[in-house]
């Protein structure tokens, strides 16, 4: 049992501090219960000043536990502002982590890789095929958030689709409520990225990198490279393309990796999100039935699906005061992802609470 199971270490070391002007804000409002459809029902309202957002940006070493609920923010960052984002990190030794899933003690699941890793001190809970390198679809969209958070770009930078952001990648168009000459700031886009998992939106915010989409690819390998994620490539910021790969195990590192930053902690987990760009409103929802239902302490997350991947899932979730990390690559359906995900939560519930 010991020989089965290995630790990894936190891939990152990160400090990260947020500047944003006076005038811009979102107002964020927070419904504790589900099922009441009243909009004054449980629920705060709160405004993202610069010091909240600084707040928010912070690499703090415990991670807040997500609302139960659902999230929706009704106005966006429509105003001037810019973003500063510091980190550092070294490059990592690769791990090969051995399969746990035979062990009659843990559940059994569909997809074919997973992972289910103690966050805080890397201890291997759960593996099945964990080292194997497979198309990971939209979850490819995760690393193009923290390419984009590394930038230091302004946020509130007013960006118009083009054409080009609906061509897709790998032979695959790009369906989407968007539409070319839809015009949002690039925090917009990275929420339409992360929580509705819209296409054209992760290639506008590769197209609109500094010295464009090439030099965007580059700096998603070349971070992979310094998390140590040594099965991992890109060849485009969508997920699109079926030649972008990684293992359960590269994808363990960059959710621990990613939770540190507090806006793609924000913007994964958003349940609901009425998108207003002056001339229509699009009513979006997360692609994560587990975001949208509730019941769990989700603090990141991201799906994925094309063809060649199945149905894939990542998440950083609280449970039994643990941070823990759970990925799910090559399900068979929407639902077996879920059934995956849910079962694995609930044994991990059953483990002996952290203090």
């Amino acid at each position: 049992m010991k020989n089965s199971k290995k630790s990894i270490m936190h891939a990152l070391s990160m400090s990260i501090l947020l500047a944003l002007s006076s005038t811009s804000y979102a107002e964020l409002v927070v419904n504790n219960n589900p099922a009441s459809t009243s909009a004054n029902s449980s629920s705060a309202s709160l405004n993202w000043s610069a010091s909240d957002a600084s707040q928010l940006m912070e690499d703090d070493d415990s991670l807040e536990i997500s609302p139960q609920g659902s999230t929706s923010v009704t106005t966006t960052l429509r105003s001037g502002g810019s973003a500063s984002i510091s980190s550092s990190a070294t490059p990592q030794k690769s791990i090969q982590i051995r399969d746990t899933s035979h062990f009659s003690s843990q559940p059994a699941v569909n997809a074919r890789a997973a992972l289910v890793m103690d966050a805080q001190t890397g201890e291997v809970l759960f593996s099945k095929n964990s080292n194997m390198s497979v198309p990971i679809a939209s979850i490819t969209k995760l690393m193009t958030a923290v390419i984009t958070a590394d930038a230091r770009l302004n946020m509130s930078e007013e960006i118009t689709l083009q054409q080009i952001d609906f061509a897709g990648a790998g032979g695959k168009n790009s369906s989407s409520t968007l539409k070319v000459g839809d015009t949002m700031n690039r925090a917009e886009l990275l929420l339409f990225a992360l929580m509705k998992s819209e296409n054209p939106a992760a290639a506008a915010l590769a197209r609109t990198y500094p010295s464009g989409r090439s030099a965007f690819i580059a700096a998603m390998n070349a971070k992979a490279k310094q998390l140590g994620m040594t099965s991992t490539r890109y060849a485009e910021s969508t997920g699109l393309d079926p030649h972008n790969v990684s293992s359960a195990r590269d994808l363990g590192i960059l959710v621990s990796a990613a939770s540190q930053y507090g806006l793609i902690r924000q913007f994964s987990t958003t349940p609901t999100y009425d998108f207003n760009l002056g001339y229509r409103v699009l009513k979006s929802n997360n692609t994560n039935a587990l975001v949208r239902n509730g019941g769990w302490n989700i603090n990141l997350s991201k799906t994925g699906y094309i063809g060649e991947a199945g149905r894939c899932v990542v998440m950083h979730a609280t449970v039994n005061s643990r941070p823990a990390v759970v990925v799910l690559l090559g399900a068979s359906t929407s639902q077996a992802r879920t059934n995956d995900a849910t079962n694995l939560l609930t044994w991990l519930s059953t483990l002996p609470k952290r203090i």
